[in-house]
């Protein structure tokens, strides 16, 4: 099935493939059939993406989410407060999601072996689970420079390796959590040249929530870069999506996201219009790869997307579709 994902080259092909996969989910996948069968919607009704049924992420909570009866290889789990239910995504292939990745990194930056990667991600350090630390790691060991790595709160250490390799002029990629970021330019003040700076989002309750335009701001300050780059992904997918700058995202070419009325759940809404975030990752073939996300955002109209920000209550409002 790989192949058939990642050589789409156009939006006829995407919904090809897109129909094939929810077909297959929708005969293998026990969560996701009973969800289309309580819609009465069957794959002989599709005719277009937008009639396709968008899982609700939540169901990640308290369902497995299968499309594949193979031996489980990997859970990734969401991170969460203390006694909180976490999202629980079953992966039969991990070959898949690294093909993935690497393809999507690819896609938007080029040879991963043309950087050194320098990785700020504490909290999910901190814990087992995490789909993007086990994506960073392994961009890490594909630079094959031993310059990369991962730092946890050793801040210091990491400013002086920054300035330094930025200094002699090499290319470096430093990806971190919001929080841990704003840490380190409050440690010092860098004047960056061959660095791009990628935030992941989350502050975690770490520090106040600030919105996208002050934190890039402030980090564009801090680091002394003309733009923050950003990465759009969650446990829930196997795909990413990334901005360059200003918040403004573009998918890999297996990936879609449409824009979900926030009062009707099954209305998807034209561009420009703000809504609820639907994703399509047709990398997540063997769970769902159809799936409504808590985030609020809009389509502009060249196909960018931007996050707005979350539904209030997020675990309950909006949710009238979980009646299952």
């Amino acid at each position: 099935m790989s192949k058939f994902l990642f050589d789409i080259k156009s939006d006829e092909q995407f919904k090809k493939v897109a129909f094939e996969v929810f077909k297959h989910q929708f005969e293998n996948n026990k969560t996701y059939r009973s969800f289309c069968d309580l819609l009465n919607v069957h794959p002989s009704d599709i005719n277009s993406l937008e009639q396709i049924p968008f899982l609700p992420i939540q169901f990640f909570k308290s369902r497995k989410v299968l499309s594949s009866k193979d031996e489980i290889q990997e859970i990734f789990s969401s991170s969460g407060t203390t006694g909180s239910v976490t999202s629980q995504h079953y992966i039969t292939d991990i070959e898949l999601y690294k093909e993935s990745y690497s393809k999507g990194f690819a896609h938007f930056y080029g040879d991963i072996k043309d950087y050194i990667v320098l990785a700020l991600l504490p909290n999910y350090l901190e814990r087992n689970g995490s789909s993007l630390v086990f994506m960073v790691d392994d961009l890490i060991r594909k630079t094959h420079n031993s310059e990369s790595g991962f730092y946890l709160h050793n801040l210091d250490e990491l400013t002086q390796k920054l300035i330094e390799l930025d200094k002699n002029g090499q290319k470096i990629l430093l990806i971190g959590v919001s929080f841990a970021l704003l840490d380190l330019i409050e440690k010092h003040q860098f004047s960056l040249k061959n660095t791009i700076v990628i935030e992941t989002g989350g502050m975690k309750g770490k520090r106040k929530e600030l919105v996208r335009e002050e934190l890039h701001l402030l980090l564009k300050k801090g680091f002394g870069v003309a733009e923050i780059h950003s990465e759009y992904g969650m446990t829930e997918l196997l795909s990413q999506a990334y901005s360059k700058g200003n918040g403004i995202f573009k998918t890999p070419p297996w990936m879609k996201i449409l824009i979900r009325d926030t009062e009707d759940a099954l209305t998807i809404l034209p561009r420009e219009k703000t809504g609820g975030i639907n994703v399509i990752d047709l990398a997540n073939y063997n769970s769902c790869s159809f799936i409504a996300t808590q985030d609020l955002g809009k389509i502009h109209q060249n196909g960018t997307f931007e996050i707005i920000g979350r539904f209030d209550n997020s675990d309950i409002r909006g949710c009238n579709l979980m009646v299952l």
